[in-house]
Parts: C-alpha cells; sequence; structure tokens
C-alpha cells in the first residue's frame, strides 16, 4: 500500500499568494483534489491523506507531524508562486540538507519531468530550500509551485479548471511512475457529464458553478459529426457506484441532465468483443445515419433484431454497414439495388459481390457472416441462412472487432478501428442530442 499525504499550501486566515483575482490557497486546494480524486479513482493499493480537504488554516506543525505519525510514503506539498508579477514558471524544492543522488531528488527528478511535459510553464528548474515540509517531514517530500499568481499568463492558465485538471494529471503521472502505482484493473471509467455545450462560455459557467459548490470539473472538447462540443466532465471513477454518489451530487445542484458515460478507453479499441448487447435503439441508430444521408434507409430495428437473437452487438455492426457502403450512400463497388451492407462477397469493380431480395436479407446476411467469425456455434435456426459465404470463414477466428483486421478487409490493419471510432460518434452523438433536447426543455 502506497501512502502519500497530499498537502495543499496555505488556507484560512493564510491565503498565500495573491494576484489578478486569484488565491494560492484556493487554487492549489482545487489541484491537490484533483490528484486525490485521480488516484483514488483510478489506482489500486494506494491511500491518500490530505492536510486539507477545505479552507481551512492548518499549522506547518501540524501538517508535519501528522504526515509522520501516519507513516506516509511520500509527503507532496503544492503551492503557487508570487514575486513582481513579471517572473513567470514552475519549479520544484526537495530539502536543501539532501544530496542529488538522494532517494528523495531521483523521485523529484522523475516528478520534475513529467509534470513540466503538460504543465505550459516556463521550466525554472529543480532547486532545494530549507522549507518546514522538506525539512521536518520523515519521509521523502517534494514542494511543487505551479505558476506566479500575479504573472498575467500564468494566472490565466490557473484560473481555468481544465488547465488545474491538467496540471493535477501531471503529478499523478510523476507519482505513477516514480513508485510504480498500479492502475485499476479495470479499463473502464465511468465519467460524470454535468453538461455538453457547443457554446465555450456556457461550458465555463457551468464549470464554475460546479467548482463553486466544491465539485471539481473541467472542460473536455470533443468533436462529433464535424461539430465541435465542450463537455463539463465532474469526475471519473473505476466504480459505477462511485460515479453514481457523485452524479446524484451533481444533479443535487439543479444539474438534472447530467449522466454518466461509459469511456473504456484505448482498450476498448483492442479487446471491444463482437459478442454482446446492443445499446443503441433503432431510432438512435437511424438518426444518425440521416444527419450525414437523409435518405438513408431504415434499418435499425433490423440490426437490433437480428443482433439480438444471435448474441452479437448490432449497433456496432450497424456502425460497419455506414462503414461499408459510405452511409449507405453505396459509393464503392456495391450498388443499393444489391442490398449487401457488409461487402460480402465483393472484392473489385468485376466482382460487386452477394445480392440480398430485401434489405431485411441484408442485414441478416451481415449479421450471420459476422456469426461465423465470432462463435464456432452451430447457426440457430429460428432464420435461415441467407450468407452466401458463411462456410467459407473460419469458425471463432475473430471474437474481438480487431481480429476483422486483415480478414474482412486486406489489408486492413486499422478497418476495426474506424468502426469502434464511427461506432463511438453515434453514441456520443445520441447522448449529446438527448441531453440538448433535455436542456431545451428545462428552459
Amino acid at each position: 500500500m502506497f501512502k502519500l499525504y497530499l498537502d495543499p499550501g496555505h488556507g484560512g486566515s493564510d491565503s498565500g499568494a495573491t494576484g489578478n483575482g486569484l488565491q494560492e490557497k484556493n487554487i492549489v486546494l482545487d489541484i491537490a483534489l484533483r490528484i486525490r480524486d485521480i488516484l483514488n479513482n483510478e489506482y489500486n493499493n494506494i491511500e491518500v491523506n490530505m492536510s486539507r480537504t477545505t479552507d481551512t488554516y492548518v499549522s506547518l506543525d501540524q501538517r508535519t507531524n501528522e504526515a509522520n505519525s501516519w507513516n506516509a510514503d511520500y509527503f507532496l506539498s503544492v503551492h503557487c508562486n508570487a514575486f513582481n508579477g513579471s517572473a513567470q514558471g514552475y519549479e520544484d524544492y526537495i530539502y536543501s540538507g539532501l544530496s542529488d543522488s538522494s532517494p528523495t531528488a531521483q523521485y523529484r527528478d522523475i516528478m520534475h519531468d513529467e509534470i513540466i511535459a503538460v504543465n505550459e510553464l516556463t521550466n525554472r528548474g529543480k532547486k532545494k530550500a530549507n522549507f518546514h515540509v522538506l525539512r521536518e517531514s520523515f519521509m521523502s517530500a517534494l514542494l511543487t509551485e505551479n505558476g506566479f499568481i500575479d504573472h498575467s499568463g500564468d494566472s490565466a492558465k490557473l484560473a481555468d479548471a481544465t488547465y488545474r485538471q491538467q496540471v493535477a494529471r501531471g503529478h499523478v503521472n510523476g507519482l505513477e511512475r516514480a513508485f510504480n502505482l498500479e492502475k485499476s484493473a479495470s479499463d473502464t471509467l465511468y465519467k460524470v457529464i454535468a453538461g455538453s455545450f457547443q457554446d465555450r462560455e456556457n461550458a465555463e459557467e457551468r464549470v464554475a458553478y460546479l467548482d463553486s459548490n466544491g465539485i471539481p470539473s473541467f472542460l473536455h472538447e470533443t468533436t462529433i459529426t464535424g461539430d465541435t462540443w465542450y463537455r463539463v466532465q465532474a469526475g471519473a471513477y473505476s466504480s459505477r457506484s462511485n460515479a453514481e454518489e457523485r452524479l446524484t451530487a451533481v444533479k443535487e445542484l439543479g444539474i438534472e441532465d447530467a449522466y454518466i458515460l461509459e469511456d473504456q478507453g484505448e482498450s476498448e479499441v483492442t479487446g471491444y468483443a463482437i459478442a454482446g448487447s446492443v445499446v443503441l435503439s433503432p431510432q438512435q441508430m437511424d438518426q444518425f445515419v440521416r444527419t450525414v444521408n437523409p435518405d438513408a434507409p431504415a434499418l435499425g430495428t433490423y440490426y437490433l433484431t437480428f443482433g439480438q437473437y444471435y448474441g452479437l452487438r448490432g449497433d456496432v455492426t450497424f456502425a460497419q454497414a455506414l462503414h461499408e457502403t459510405d452511409y449507405f450512400r453505396f459509393t464503392g463497388v456495391v450498388d443499393e439495388e444489391q442490398n449487401n451492407f457488409a461487402g460480402i462477397g465483393a472484392t473489385g469493380p468485376d466482382n460487386p459481390g452477394a445480392s440480398f431480395d430485401t434489405p431485411e436479407d441484408g442485414v441478416l446476411a451481415h449479421i450471420q457472416h459476422l456469426y461465423a467469425y465470432a462463435s464456432t456455434e452451430s447457426l440457430p435456426d429460428q432464420y435461415p441462412l441467407v450468407d452466401p459465404r458463411f462456410d467459407l470463414v473460419e469458425r471463432g477466428s475473430a471474437v474481438i472487432w480487431v481480429d476483422l483486421n486483415g480478414k474482412w478487409a486486406v489489408p486492413g490493419d486499422q478497418y476495426a478501428q474506424m468502426i469502434l471510432g464511427l461506432y463511438e460518434n453515434i453514441v456520443n452523438t445520441s447522448i449529446d442530442q438527448l441531453q440538448n433536447i433535455l436542456e431545451q426543455i428545462s428552459i
């Protein structure tokens, strides 16, 4: 178990540095709380104890005495700087009595590199000082000075919640590398989304409102069908129950349209199974494709029905159909009249592949062809076999989507990644459209 004592500097009657309408005590508390939340939500075998979690005064002796009696493994003190309005940048400190080859200095070197990699500040270097928290702590200790609050450029960054999240992430990256922290086994993060806006100012107002009520949040910019959206994220958790607690707290502030977004991260692309349940409704599938192609056929019901029957992710299969047919515009070698939504048997202009009597049969063939790849079981007999190439597939050779790379599409080394990226766009668009409707209703 790694025990971190996390110390936001100053607090209460001690405001710390001030400048440009900001107080150090508030900025560093926010950054520290974000560090704590990232560690608690994304890592195993770690305990975080904080000198303060609210705007209260804590003496220097209280801070080090508590860390020492708790037997912390590391003492991390978070601060901002001030001088004359012209100084700027990031620097950090270890105790002046330590050598550059000490374990504390080695930890500091790693922390410094990881923080500088993300904080977009001038690098003022690695320094030493006789600060109380560095001298009196029994364990290795580091004090970070995250920009000059009285410098216009540094303070503009520090005033931005999204930037403070970035700084917190840099500290966590350093801790992970310095102490070999173990990330949670689950690749799924449950993100609490407290609003999605096309107007950045509206999103920033939502962030400010949440922060003023004790809920750290930040903006995440995303592009959906060519449009830029600003999501307000109020936490990300490896445990869904923790995400639901945060969601409840957000809704208690009057944000009724907040929701939880499951994010399986980069591993989703490498491990996303073909078998599984459908998330999207037929209406969401059909509505999405018609934002690109108003004349697209309504096939969502077929992909839902057949997907459920064969135990496959019919909505991801729908995304595959969009990729294969260019959103049912059929700009490749397959013609619309073929009802071949998966490019089954199509190898070029001289061989446009199979044809099916109806759109329903075309979807059924698509699902059956995918079933042949994903399963070694016999084909269930409720529907007739309409896929002419079912018996040509190596059964069970593609259990996850990326297994289709080089099989369904040749060479196709990014084939599944493109499908899953398109699927993510459909899901995100559906969520944001629903939230936008809810916002309009609440106005």
